[in-house]
Parts: C-alpha cells; sequence; structure tokens
C-alpha cells in the first residue's frame, strides 16, 4: 500500500507535535511494509538550524518530497497544501493522510479522482489567538467541509 502525508512542516524535526508525529506513523508503516512519502514544506528547520531538510531524499525508508512555498505567514501552509495535494495525485496513493487543520482546506481534490483520505487534527487552529478574524472563519468552514466528505 502507497500512503503520502500531507500538513506538517518537515521531517526529520522537533519543530512540533505534528512533525513528531508525522515521523513516527510514518517510520512505524514503513516498519509494517507500507510505502510512505512524506511531502515536506520547503524551509528552514527553526528548531535546529543545522539540519538541511531540503537536501533529503530517504528518511528511515521514508521517501521525502520537498514542496516549495512562500516563507510568509498564512501563504505558506495554503499554498504547501496545495501543490503538495496536486502532485500527490498524479502519484497514484492507495491514501492522502493529512496531518492539522490548515492542510484539510484541499481535502475536496483528492475526493474528486476518488483517493481515499485520513485526516488527522492535532488541534482546532480557530481556536488559537494567532489567527485573526479571516483565518479562524476558513478554518471553521474547513472542519465542516471536511467532516461532510469525510
Amino acid at each position: 500500500m502507497k500512503i503520502a502525508m500531507i500538513g506538517h512542516k518537515r521531517i526529520p524535526s522537533r519543530e512540533g507535535g505534528v512533525e513528531i508525529v508525522v515521523e513516527e506513523l510514518a517510520t512505524r508503516l514503513v516498519k509494517d511494509n507500507y510505502e510512505v512519502d512524506v511531502y515536506n514544506r520547503k524551509g528552514n528547520n527553526v528548531a535546529d538550524q543545522n539540519i538541511k531538510t531540503q537536501k533529503i531524499k530517504k528518511y528511515k525508508d521514508v521517501n521525502i518530497i520537498t514542496i516549495p512555498t512562500i516563507n510568509k505567514k498564512g501563504i505558506d501552509a495554503l499554498l504547501y497544501s496545495f501543490l503538495a495535494t496536486i502532485r500527490a495525485i498524479f502519484c497514484k496513493y492507495d491514501c492522502i493522510h493529512y496531518h492539522a487543520e490548515g492542510s484539510c482546506g484541499m481535502l475536496w481534490i483528492p475526493h474528486l479522482f476518488r483517493i481515499r483520505t485520513v485526516v488527522t487534527i492535532h488541534g482546532l487552529d480557530w481556536q488559537r489567538s494567532k489567527w485573526g478574524r479571516i483565518c479562524n472563519k476558513i478554518y471553521k468552514i474547513w472542519g465542516k467541509m471536511r467532516c461532510k466528505i469525510c
């Protein structure tokens, strides 16, 4: 079975909880004979500047695909999720696993192509104070869409 993971910043990394979960899940699935591709977001590792994840193509038998994006808050995650999803729909995955609320806005795209999806929400972003009113409304809309699609 071939699985894609979208929604984290990058692995290997200890930048946040989502990255830790993606790394653990991907490496465990590989040990169980799944083929796993993780779509890393291009950018610098904020937790450890010495790690150069852009050059890594494989990590613990997990395939690493780096997606370019614009390093600007509010745009980078959305653009990354869109580009990663578009690339993933052409790679014949059995399942695309989305992590985090922000990346789930692209969930409808694989459903158009009847590709199975799994969603793991690590926290409700619309409840966090770091986002403005517009982003919070978008996250709520995506949450409703996610519940209807899945």
